[in-house]
């Protein structure tokens, strides 16, 4: 069964990776401002939405990637939310002449807390797969609620992307424990030297779960890059903050324009 990848607008080819839990439908506060300008590729990734019914081989984050990448184009610009992110990051450092550009939003090479590096702290992560076991959809729900911590508008955006995971089927059981299970163990610090594409990372400043201060660290390992901190955006710039989010994205691709054969 192939994933199911919805395809919007015309233009550059921009593929768009959801994070833990949500699926493709997360995207639709920025559809309409990038549709007029580039070929959206919305993907549902495996195990999520319309594509719960395809099952990967393993848990590993490169079998995400190859798998996510043998249905896209050739080329293409790629923007990772969150989970989605670490996705994008490996897609990036192991296919560089498939992927144009970078965008990260609200995502890190390494979700947990270390010594050093401000992340997701390790008894947070472990409570939700204990949580998981027990009741998913509350556990989504509730995981949802934090990623809205902070944002001027929380309510608003907590209603939204309630109503954005309830257009799609619910996402398998296996599906994210192992999203979980990525978060909690991968850590690609020591890899970003390795990027050769342009790399623009979005975030909010009050995200409590790839929180402000690892926004130094990020650019540090990533040679090149730039980062965009909205003040009163939260996990989900994109949602809370469309407008602004729509603009720095085209701003960054317009600035680092690619030659196209």
């Amino acid at each position: 069964m192939n994933m199911y990848i919805e395809r919007i607008g015309q233009g550059p080819d921009l593929v768009l990776l959801h994070g833990w839990g949500l699926n493709g439908a997360v995207w639709q506060e920025i559809v309409p401002l990038l549709q007029p300008y580039y070929r959206l590729h919305l993907v549902d990734l495996p195990g999520f939405g319309y594509s719960r019914d395809v099952i990967m081989p393993d848990s590993r984050l490169a079998t995400w990637s190859e798998t996510v990448l043998a249905e896209l184009p050739a080329r293409f610009d790629l923007l990772g939310w969150s989970m989605g992110g670490l996705i994008a990051l490996r897609m990036a450092l192991d296919h560089p002449s498939r992927i144009n550009r970078l965008i990260l939003t609200g995502s890190s090479p390494c979700f947990l807390q270390q010594d050093n590096w401000p992340g997701i702290h390790p008894d947070v992560l472990s409570g939700f797969n204990c949580a998981l076991q027990q009741n998913p959809r509350k556990t989504i729900e509730r995981f949802l609620a934090i990623q809205s911590m902070g944002s001027e508008s929380v309510k608003e955006d907590v209603k939204r992307l309630k109503s954005w995971l309830q257009q799609r089927p619910d996402a398998a059981p296996a599906a994210l424990s192992t999203g979980l299970a990525l978060l909690s163990s991968v850590d690609l610090r020591t890899e970003l030297s390795q990027l050769r594409c342009p790399v623009l990372g979005i975030y909010g400043r009050q995200d409590s779960l790839v929180p402000a201060a690892a926004v130094g660290p990020i650019e540090k390992l990533i040679s090149g890059s730039r980062s965009v901190v909205f003040a009163q955006a939260a996990h989900a710039p994109f949602i809370s903050h469309p407008q602004q989010f729509s603009e720095a994205l085209r701003q960054f691709l317009e600035q680092n324009e690619i030659q196209r054969d």
